[in-house]
């Protein structure tokens, strides 16, 4: 079968991995372009920890967690905040969809490609204090059994044996620049340039030196390019100082590779496609200079349980619901609030042991390696991981006295032209913080969060650290953490309709263009409105992946039939 009669998917991530294998179950052929190596197919998600917000799944049920499609929907829409009657149209009716598909068809369908789970669900982003309000009433976070990888695995071993069998090619190296339309103003190919060959490794930057020019034609096109964080300077254009101000971040470290540029939504936006939500992002202020970096400005997320001290760069408490885990959106806009781009943790060995874990499936030996031995020996408080960053991270102190611990602290704010922390002041913090532990019941918010934390089975014997004082010399040394802001995700991009269909600015359709995963908003162009409830970027990719690949197909068939 010709080219023309294919879908062309640009982007091998695992939006375009997901939609390649629908396609191929129904014996439309595909052609994958990415102008990064073969090395690279999966894209972002194989970096992942692993994450799948599944909503009433066997594992809550096993724990005793009662969930519904009713209370994560009110969870979503309470932390979506959709408040824009135009652009919220489609992301609105995207979120109800994933919400469905997680709650009646996510875990069937990843545990059918061989997927499975660590028995215990992560509760991520337990919100702001309100039951109305941001954030997961119960734990919903399935981290995946062999992490990132093996999220990639099960979509791509059957489209590389798709390929194989002649259904599906691979244009690697390959790099669009231009989207071709006929007369009437429908999508049918793609231009661009074709790259000289690179083997470097996964994640690293490759070369744009340009060898030579190529022209595709499809009967369907899929932008599956992903978002635009490894893009520092397009984060900053299109940071929102209305909501997030009041100025631009000028630092940062980065969480994806170089290749997550966003350049396929200017040139899908040159040929005829509306952007909406470009203002919307999630990143992260839990962020750490990689020790050991693959990409430029290589960022890692910490996953942080409830007890870590958190001070703005000045030594300040920050205020409720301001806690590790709870809402980082909220959070994010305080620290910018306060005119700096960072902000300290201070905790203990007995809580970095328990709390600290580290997102990247290469940063979690044990569970991307499949070893439950590894993986006790964490529960344990053997984590080598975290260990390497205490031994070389930059943003590390270390301690036996509080005295110390400032003085070091000091070092890295200079270094970061931030203000010198008062000792006084610090320790006036910790002294009022650590008074409220004499107690079984306190009035501090973030002892009740952790109390509350531990009520949750597998938090109180593998997450969460029992209440003590941060001071006492039984729980040392005191550690010190630099947060530096993290680069992330897009939450908005292209407009599609339920079809993964994208759409124009006068809300037509644009014929034979189509959007998923993060280019799209994860759907619609922004099914997360605001903010994330975390688990739901490898989903979404998953589930808008799935509804693209069936939609191509359906009108591919229909087309083929006549």
């Amino acid at each position: 079968m010709s080219s023309e009669n294919s879908a062309i998917i640009i982007g091998g991530g695992l939006a375009g991995l997901v939609a390649a294998y629908e396609l191929s179950q129904r014996k439309i052929p595909s052609i994958i372009i990415d102008q990064e190596n073969d090395g690279n197919l999966g894209g972002q998600a194989f970096w992942s920890l692993g994450g799948i917000f599944i909503v009433n799944s066997a594992e809550q049920r096993r724990l005793g967690i009662k969930d519904s499609k009713e209370l994560a929907l009110a969870d979503w829409m309470n932390t979506a905040k959709f408040d824009r009657e135009k652009e919220d149209y489609w992301p609105r009716q995207w979120a109800k969809a994933f919400v469905d598909f997680a709650a009646d068809g996510m875990e069937e369908y990843v545990k059918g490609r061989g997927m499975g789970f660590v028995g215990s669900v992560g509760w991520a982003e337990r919100g702001g204090g309100s039951a109305s309000g941001h954030g997961n009433s119960v734990p919903r976070f399935h981290l995946t059994w062999g992490t990132g990888p093996e999220v990639v695995r099960v979509f791509e071993e059957p489209v590389r044996a798709a390929a194989k069998e002649g259904l599906i090619t691979f244009k690697f190296r390959h790099r669009v620049d231009r989207l071709l339309l006929d007369d009437s103003g429908a999508a049918i190919g793609v231009q661009g340039c074709i790259l000289e060959p690179s083997d470097v490794v996964r994640g690293a930057s490759s070369s744009r030196k340009e060898v030579d020019k190529f022209t595709l034609y499809g009967s369907a096109i899929l932008v599956s390019s992903g978002g635009i964080g490894g893009n520092v300077s397009l984060v900053q254009k299109n940071w929102p100082t209305d909501r997030l101000g009041p100025s631009v971040p000028k630092n940062f470290v980065v969480g994806v590779p170089a290749h997550v540029d966003g350049r396929m939504l200017e040139i899908a936006e040159d040929a005829g496609a509306n952007i909406v939500n470009a203002d919307r992002m999630w990143h992260y202020t839990e962020g750490l200079q990689n020790w050991d970096p693959i990409w430029p400005m290589h960022g890692i997320r910490v996953i942080p349980g409830p007890s870590s001290m958190w001070l703005d760069a000045t030594g300040k408490r920050l205020p409720p619901f301001l806690y590790p885990g709870c809402d980082t959106l909220a959070t994010l806009k305080h620290i910018c609030s306060t005119g700096h781009d960072y902000t300290w943790f201070v905790l203990n060995k007995t809580i970095i042991q328990r709390e600290f874990g580290l997102s990247g499936s290469e940063q979690n030996p044990d569970v991307t390696g499949k070893s439950w031995y590894l993986l006790l020996w964490r529960i344990l408080g053997s984590n080598p991981p975290v260990e390497s960053f205490m031994n070389h991270g930059k943003d590390f102190v270390v301690r036996s006295t509080l005295p110390e611990l400032v003085e070091g602290m000091n070092i890295l704010a200079k270094q970061a032209d931030g203000p010198a922390l008062d000792l006084d002041t610090v320790r006036r913090e910790i002294d009022i913080r650590d008074a409220q532990v004499d107690n079984k019941y306190t009035k501090d918010a973030q002892l009740m969060l952790i109390n509350n934390a531990r009520n949750y089975f597998p938090d109180k014997i593998s997450r969460v650290a029992k209440p003590h004082k941060l001071l006492d010399h039984k729980h040392g040394p005191l550690i010190a953490v630099k947060m530096n802001l993290l680069t992330r995700k897009s939450l908005g991009g292209l407009e599609t309709d339920l079809d993964a269909n994208v759409r124009r600015p006068d809300g037509s359709k644009f014929p034979n263009l189509y959007a998923a995963g993060e280019v799209a908003g994860f759907g619609g162009g922004g099914v997360h409105g605001y903010s994330s409830l975390e688990g739901t970027f490898l989903g979404g990719c998953i589930f808008s992946g799935r509804t693209a690949g069936i939609a191509i197909s359906e009108q591919l068939s229909k087309q083929f039939s006549t």
